[in-house]
């Protein structure tokens, strides 16, 4: 984009919005005791943003310059915008919004709540590469025990596609349709994150090792993930049935991976009794 796509009005009010939700402490300043409104005076956000007091007014006041690509990284760094309103503020002056580096790995506290909370459901939390960030109790009995896996093995991908040709479960319809979208999505990701190491790196060993998932890569299809049911023959638990929901996190692009069974179906019961082990 050009200078011709920039929104004057909308990118000042924009800047005020966000300036006045800060609280200092939040940046690291003091809150002194004579602010007269809330948020942070613009010659902090300035000075946080590492340019003149001048220049910032003029943006907050609609009159400014064209704000570089460089002034809009740093007053998204000042005003501590998220992924959305970094996008958002870089859209309004104009620009493309810089493309992310790579997945984000960190779990949110509130999604490691919920995994807990989940004590009757198997249940996992994955980022855009499907590298397991975070699980709960009963989905060790899954995806056995990752405290011991070291952490650059922890890829479900990595799992499934390093699995011996003649595996039971290459010919099972809903395991195929199960790789097919999980492929699909890791090139969404790859496609999303060019310059990450992990995904480049993960995709580089497995068309060496694996010509399913070659194959499954030549195809070019980009997808995100759809619910399937998955039929287990569990060593220990017998057989199992169950849908394998992937749900969204928007916010950080990760999935967190749920088995539902059907209430009151022999797998709910042994999910049941599971989780009366765990608790015992």
């Amino acid at each position: 984009m050009t200078s011709s796509g920039l929104r004057r009005e909308e990118l000042a009010a924009f800047l005020r919005a966000r300036r006045a939700r800060l609280r200092p402490a939040e940046v690291g300043l003091p809150d002194g005791v004579r602010r007269r409104t809330p948020g942070l005076r613009r010659q902090e956000v300035a000075q946080l943003a590492g340019m003149s007091i001048d220049y910032y007014i003029r943006l907050e006041q609609g009159r400014g310059p064209h704000p570089s690509r460089q002034v809009l990284a740093a007053l998204a760094r000042a005003l501590l915008l998220n992924r959305d309103e970094r996008e958002y503020l870089f859209r309004i002056a104009g620009e493309n919004p810089p493309s992310a580096v790579g997945p984000s790995r960190e779990v949110p506290p509130g999604l490691r709540h919920l995994l807990d909370a989940m004590t009757e459901t198997p249940a996992y939390l994955v980022d855009a590469a499907y590298h397991v960030l975070a699980w709960n109790r009963l989905a060790t009995h899954f995806v056995g025990d990752l405290a011991a896996v070291p952490h650059a093995e922890r890829n479900m991908i990595r799992w499934t596609f390093r699995q011996s040709i003649s595996d039971a479960h290459w010919s099972d319809d809903d395991a195929r349709r199960f790789l097919h979208t999980t492929v699909a999505d890791l090139r969404a990701a790859y496609g999303r994150y060019p310059a990450d190491p992990a995904i480049r790196e993960l995709v580089t060993e497995l068309l060496g090792v694996s010509p399913r998932f070659a194959q499954l890569w030549a195809e070019h299809e980009v997808g995100e993930r759809r619910p399937v049911v998955k039929r287990v023959a569990h060593p220990e638990l017998g057989p199992l049935e169950f849908e394998c929901r992937v749900l969204l996190v928007p916010e950080t692009e990760q999935r967190l991976i749920v088995y539902v069974a059907t209430p009151d179906s022999p797998t709910q019961a042994v999910f049941r009794r599971l989780a009366e082990r765990v608790d015992s």
